[in-house]
This record gives C-alpha cells, structure tokens and sequence, in this order.
C-alpha cells in the first residue's frame, strides 16, 4: 500500500456564503493531492503526457462529516490500497489541525491512450515506482 500526506491551507475565496469550504473545491484538493503523491513517486502527470497517456477520473466519491473554514490547514491523506493496472484506484482522508475528519473520498483514474482514446495498462516505468508498495 502506498501513503502520502500533503497540507493545503484553506483560501477565503475557496469558501462559500457559510463561511464552509465549497463542496466543489475538494475535487480540486484531492487533484493537488494525486499530483504531489505521484510526483513523490517520481512520476509526473506532464511526462505521462508528453507519453500520450492521460489519466481522466472514472468515479469520484465523496462523504462529508464535518466542514471546514477559511484559514483552516487541512492534512490530506491520500492511499493506494492496491497496484494501479489500467486503472489506479485514490483514497482520501481531510483532517483539520484539531484532528477532525472533515471528509473521505475516492476517486478511480484511468490510463488513456491519447491517441486512440482507450485505456491501457499503466507503463512499465510507472508499475516500477509502485512494486515496493505491493510487495
């Protein structure tokens, strides 16, 4: 299993009229969070383009359980509980500074072949960043 934290502090412009972080701002959290996880692999999201693979979100799933402010630092757990193959499967947890679960969320990605619009298995380079996860 691989684990990776990242923390994001909250933007007064990504909160909504409540005062609450919008709900349609956690995608683009978790989007942060996926990038810096596969970066710490050594895996860039532009290399993987200038490759012609792309990794569109499949599914994405979200349960809310507390909100969270302008100015809060959030901690952003992210997981992959399994080795990516055409598809690579994201777990999330948002936490604030006091420990409360704010949300958790997944989200599956799949690897595309730019040019013909199908996926594909992940590259070999990239199931080689993974292997002494999934041992």
């Amino acid at each position: 299993m691989y684990h990776s934290e990242l923390e994001i502090r909250v933007r007064y412009a990504e909160t909504d009229r409540m005062g609450y972080v919008y709900y349609g701002n956690y995608s683009t959290y978790f989007e942060v969070v996926r990038v810096e996880a596969l970066r710490s692999l050594g895996v860039s999201y532009k290399s993987l383009e200038d490759e012609g693979i792309m990794l569109p979100v499949l599914e994405y799933r979200i349960k809310y359980f507390k909100p969270a402010f302008y100015d809060d630092l959030l901690k952003i757990e992210t997981q992959i509980d399994k080795m990516p193959g055409a598809r690579v499967h994201f777990f999330y947890k948002t936490f604030r500074e006091n420990g409360e679960q704010v949300n958790e969320a997944e989200t599956t990605l799949v690897f595309v072949n730019v040019k013909t619009g199908r996926p594909v298995e992940a590259p070999a380079h990239v199931l080689e960043k993974f292997k002494e996860y999934f041992k």
